[in-house]
């Protein structure tokens, strides 16, 4: 896939969800008189794994000698960071994307917490002759890296990646079917798998339904449908557009869901779900990239072979869309040591970072990178490349918070209820206009 032409396909970038909210924190940094500087860098441990961050530090050390770098990695690294940044001690560079379930980068973006790093994109990448901004790919920086809506920018994207539906191409060959383009025979091929023991679909938890909707939406209203939600237009989802939204995802996890998925749609549990593809009970489930690095160690059938698709289209010939996940690495405003921060996050860039991060399917938005993916990813960059198809990225823009009010549970997490019959449509939709109305008053629209 061209780097550029992904970026002229992305058709939106809004800015951050709203309403997530952990604070979060780490130790201190510091630095000597004798010019030494101790940085704190604390990643998320993602399905890419902890040791790329190793080896990255371990080779800017060694270009820095004067540097060392302090590097803490969890799964939980928001609620691991909290004491530190409560009691004024903050990580000099964090890597965290919107969309998780803290909510720190979004609650630290609200409280106007994050740095100005548009500086960044014009230095020299270190030991580099091109600057960030040149090494980019075009159209990276845009809403989401600048959440304010103006050129300053405050998120660096770290990775890009593909998500939509995740499935064994052997499976389908072997059973003589085509990957479904649109929905009608999206729940056609359910019909013919479930008449041979397998369910047309799964999702590891209903957190990533995100990526599902950003599709679906865009799919259904187009450009200016999606934005109005994303940015809580009033009444938005008592729309004709909205309620079709809602009607097909309640179609596809009441009548097409593999039975075992909410009782495994957990934290702890969740790859169980995802074995169910690898095991061929399941046909297909929403992901990412990650995935095969993730369950790279997991039992699978003989010949598995992975497989990416865009969401089903509503119209025939209609445009699929595939939702374009950006994780961001970002600067407190009060970390210690600010412009020492800036220049690793520079060396990120780095095409000695990059083959780094590339090796464990961690794909950052330079030019020529997906060019250097492994085959095993290929397939999920190369799906930008089918006919009719766009990229759309995102999520819920950042607004002030209200009590009791959360519009990524009433979208997401509520499949689960609405799965296992306990929501139905006319209480998901009157709860997210609810929800949706109140953060339009809050944002002042």
């Amino acid at each position: 896939m061209k780097n550029i032409a992904l970026a002229k396909k992305i058709i939106a970038v809004v800015g951050a969800g709203a309403m997530m909210a952990s604070m979060a924190a780490c130790g201190s940094t510091n630095s000597s008189s004798d010019g030494k500087v101790t940085l704190k860098f604390a990643a998320f441990e993602g399905g890419y794994g902890v040791q790329m961050y190793k080896d990255v530090v371990k080779e800017y050390e060694k270009l820095n000698p004067n540097v060392t770098i302090k590097l803490q990695t969890s799964k939980k690294i928001a609620d691991e960071i909290t004491p530190g940044m409560k009691a004024g001690n903050y990580p000099d560079i964090i890597e965290l994307g919107q969309g998780t379930e803290s909510g720190l980068t979004e609650t630290m973006l609200k409280d106007k917490a994050v740095e100005n790093v548009t500086d960044v994109l014009d230095m020299k990448v270190p030991g580099e002759s091109k600057t960030v901004r040149e090494k980019l790919v075009d159209g990276i920086i845009g809403l989401y890296t600048n959440p304010y809506g103006d050129d300053n920018t405050y998120l660096m994207p770290m990775y890009y990646s593909p998500s939509g539906l995740v499935y064994n191409q052997k499976l389908l060959k072997d059973n003589g079917w085509e990957v479904p383009t649109t929905w009608d025979e999206f729940f056609k091929l359910g019909d013919e798998a479930k008449a041979k023991g397998i369910s047309l679909f799964t999702y590891p938890t209903s957190g990533y339904f995100d990526a599902f909707f950003n599709a679906l939406l865009a799919d259904i209203g187009g450009t200016d449908f999606y934005n109005d939600v994303m940015t809580y237009k009033k009444d938005v989802w008592k729309s004709k557009d909205a309620k079709e939204a809602l009607t097909l995802v309640q179609k596809l996890v009441t009548k097409y869901l593999n039975p075992d998925t909410v009782g495994y749609a957990n934290g702890q549990d969740f790859t169980k779900n995802q074995q169910s593809v690898l095991d061929g009970k399941s046909l297909f489930m929403p992901n990412g990239t990650w995935i095969v690095n993730e369950m790279k160690d997991a039992p699978r059938t003989d010949g598995f072979e992975w497989g990416f698709a865009p969401v089903p289209t509503t119209k025939e010939g209609g445009t699929r869309y595939i939702n374009t996940t950006i994780e961001a690495v970002w600067i407190p405003s009060k970390a210690k040591n600010k412009e020492e921060a800036k220049k690793f996050m520079a060396f990120l860039y780095s095409d000695k970072a990059a083959d780094i991060f590339n090796k464990t399917g961690a794909v950052q938005p330079i030019k020529g990178m997906t060019d250097k993916v492994d085959s095993s990813m290929k397939v999920f960059y190369d799906a930008y490349n089918q006919e009719n198809v766009k990229a759309v990225a995102g999520s819920f823009s950042t607004t002030a918070s209200v009590e009791g009010k959360n519009i990524k549970d009433d979208l997401y997490t509520a499949v689960d209820s609405v799965a296992s019959g306990k929501k139905n449509l006319s209480d998901w939709q009157n709860a997210l206009n609810e929800t949706s109305n109140a953060l339009n008053a809050a944002s002042g629209n």
